[in-house]
């Protein structure tokens, strides 16, 4: 049977995508619109989305973790208008980072989530997708609208910021993880500068720092929503070059990943 081949252009990019073949392949979907930094790059002056994107390779990208993803077997793609129903139903998983303050997004107003966002992403998790919202601290994210979103799962960002790491300190960046924790094995993680969140049922208390809560984990329908208060996985902090040998960044957001894919299967 012959393929079925979309073309998607994606941020200056002819992206090819075999939906025949990879029809059993999780797809994994990271917002571009909420999150949408841009700038010039230096060979070809050409504006390109940055900062916890898969494409991008500096310490701030999230070409690691996209690596990670595949390395697991799925597919891994971004959406850079806000979410309808269509576009969601070509997500198992679909991540929120950082939602832009004015002062970050590209031309200088940001992209809000909105009420018809909100809706079509909880009837999505609902039927069986899993959601990952992840914060930044006070003054680095957007946490109105964001919150008007995670708090459909009983989940609440703080505007606060814990963990905070004066110059090669990172020991003050540590977060411990007892044994016993639903995704991750006992180790020494790092996150700095870090929200907390409260919750209320359905939500559950996953991590703390400092003796606060700073990520939750929520189980909607037959979906899942995990939530964390920093994006603590991106390049800088899993690429074993900065950090100490005993935080295990890298280890941690494998397990992580393996997690979030077995969400998928249990729907």
């Amino acid at each position: 049977m012959t393929n079925n081949i979309i073309k998607t252009l994606v941020l200056g990019t002819l992206l090819t995508f075999s939906f025949s073949n990879a029809q059993q392949k999780p797809k994994v979907v990271l917002d571009n619109f909420f999150n949408n930094e841009k700038r010039e790059n230096k060979e070809t002056k050409a504006l390109e989305s940055w900062h916890y994107t898969w494409n991008d390779t500096t310490n701030g990208g999230f070409s690691l973790l996209g690596e990670l993803f595949q390395k697991q077997g799925a597919e891994i793609n971004t959406l850079t208008t806000a979410p309808t129903k269509k576009d969601l139903k070509k997500a198992n998983i679909y991540i929120i980072v950082d939602a832009d303050l004015d002062k970050e997004a590209y031309g200088g107003k940001a992209n809000l989530i909105d009420t018809k966002s909100i809706k079509n992403l909880v009837q999505w998790v609902e039927k069986g997708g899993v959601l990952v919202l992840m914060s930044n601290d006070k003054g680095n994210s957007e946490f109105e609208n964001f919150n008007k979103l995670a708090q459909e799962f009983g989940i609440h960002f703080n505007e606060d910021s814990y963990n905070r790491v004066q110059k090669r300190e990172f020991e003050q960046g540590k977060v411990i993880v007892p044994a016993g924790n639903e995704i991750f094995s006992e180790q020494k993680l790092y996150m700095k500068e870090v929200a907390t969140n409260s919750v209320k049922s359905p939500a559950k208390e996953l991590l703390s720092a400092e003796g606060k809560n700073i990520a939750a984990i929520a189980k909607i329908g037959k979906g899942t929503v995990f939530a964390l208060g920093d994006p603590w996985c991106y390049n800088e902090y899993i690429d074993g070059k900065k950090l100490p040998a005993d935080f295990t960044n890298y280890q941690g957001t494998e397990e992580w990943v393996k997690w979030l894919l077995k969400q998928i299967s249990k729907k």
